[in-house]
């Protein structure tokens, strides 16, 4: 039976634990601003019901973080504070643009989630499983995005590009540190 590599393994795991709880402070700072400023009844049910799936994720790899004894990348402080602040300001800018952030993130978590199932050897079937689970629950967050309104013309283009810049960013760093 062919292994996974334990060293992409923690990196796998580690990086999922960070994304997962990134996408709940995102979704945090979002309804932040909801029940603050914005008042969209509508927008707000869509998003607390994909943190609540962001939730299920997170737990999953925060149970196997412990499990397994890895350590957490050190920057999860930094990226709560991002987080939640590229939520809030995206739904302070629209119902557009917070619906875009969410299908900005999913679009490289697709990619990512993606990239990790061919990693993962017969030695970690249940985790691939979960990640294949996961992974179909996200493009499910990302219709729903478009479907809500989320586009990429005129300057949403460039909030396009710096939220999967980011996004690229926050993975590379959180699999090393």
């Amino acid at each position: 039976m062919k292994k996974t590599d334990q060293k992409e393994l923690e990196e796998i795991i580690r990086v999922d634990h960070a994304g997962e709880r990134g996408a709940i402070k995102i979704y945090e700072g979002q309804l932040l601003a909801l029940k603050t400023f914005i008042n969209d009844d509508e927008l707000k049910k869509k998003i607390e019901e994909m943190k609540e799936h962001e939730k299920e994720h997170f737990e999953y790899f925060d149970k196997e973080i412990q499990k397994r004894n890895i350590k957490p990348t050190k920057l999860l402080p930094l990226w709560d504070l991002m987080g939640i602040t590229l939520g809030f300001g995206t739904a302070m800018l629209g119902k557009k643009a917070a619906m875009l952030c969410t299908a900005s993130v999913e679009e490289v978590i697709d990619g990512h989630y993606k990239d990790q199932t061919y990693k993962l050897q017969e030695d970690e079937k249940e985790l691939k499983e979960k990640i294949k689970k996961f992974r179909e629950d996200e493009l499910h967050h990302k219709d729903i995005a478009y479907e809500s309104g989320a586009t990429k013309t005129g300057f949403y283009n460039i909030l396009d590009k710096v939220i999967k810049t980011s996004s690229r960013i926050a993975i590379t760093i959180s699999e090393k540190i």
